[in-house]
């Protein structure tokens, strides 16, 4: 998630004035340095120096180990550690001002959902210069904090479920004779449009106009229905909404 964040906010203006890595494997940071035109450092210690934010991005479990080894200190933090609520991460490092958030991965395109708590115990300046960098991401939602799980379960693990979706309907596509390059673009470019749709139109509406009763997509729809599609999205919530817990 950290990529996509600093190649969403490489991908154009506004961004940080800076970006600097450090991650357990050194290469991976140095990839992503090179990537985004960034700095790496070998130790947590050397991030923070000169930092004005540490955007915090590490497995919750690992949380109190990184405090540990900061010594709870920091300038600022920007975490997006899932299941992490913003209470665990103050506690980890007392009087920091921190903003917690969860993004999507399409961030790293600037089309991501951020959704956050609203900023506690923050600087006003500093609440705006951190939102202000959120929304170069794409669309930001500001929900209480014991909201974020259930929202990550429809935002944050949602693009994984919808390219699952468009690699069956490429599959499908190519099946019936279609290049596969042509077959994926032909349903990305639909999904891509279907989204800017739903803007403007409920799905209801979108499925109302596009079934015709009796045709073909109203059989494909019936089809997905017998097949438990609706029963197996539901199920992919449910089962990552219990592992969040």
């Amino acid at each position: 998630m950290a990529a996509a964040l600093a190649r969403g906010w490489a991908a154009g203006p506004g961004g940080p004035d800076a970006m600097v890595f450090c991650d357990i494997d050194a290469e991976r940071a140095e990839a992503l340095a090179a990537d985004v035109g960034g700095e790496t450092r070998a130790t947590l210690d050397g991030l923070r120096e000169g930092s004005d934010v540490l955007l915090l991005a590490v497995k919750p479990a690992a949380l109190e180990a990184v405090a540990g080894e900061l010594d709870g200190e920091a300038p600022a933090i920007l975490s997006v550690l899932a299941v992490t609520p913003l209470a665990r991460v103050a506690a980890a490092f007392p009087e920091v001002p921190v903003l917690r958030a969860m993004p999507n991965q399409p961030v790293e395109v600037r089309r991501g959902v951020i959704c956050h708590p609203p900023p506690a115990a923050m600087p006003a300046d500093l609440a705006a210069e951190l939102l202000a960098l959120l929304d170069l991401l794409g669309v930001r939602v500001e929900l209480a904090d014991e909201e974020i799980d259930a929202a990550m379960a429809v935002m944050s693990c949602t693009p994984a479920y919808i390219a699952l979706f468009a690699e069956a309907l490429a599959g499908a596509g190519v099946r019936e004779g279609l290049e596969r390059r042509l077959a994926g673009g032909l349903v990305a470019e639909t999904l891509a449009g279907t989204a800017a749709l739903l803007r403007t139109r409920g799905p209801a509406a979108i499925r109302a106009a596009v079934a015709s009763p009796g045709g073909a997509t109203d059989a494909g729809l019936g089809a997905l229905v017998d097949a438990g599609f609706e029963r197996a999205v539901g199920a992919a919530v449910g089962a990552s909404l219990e592992r969040f817990r």
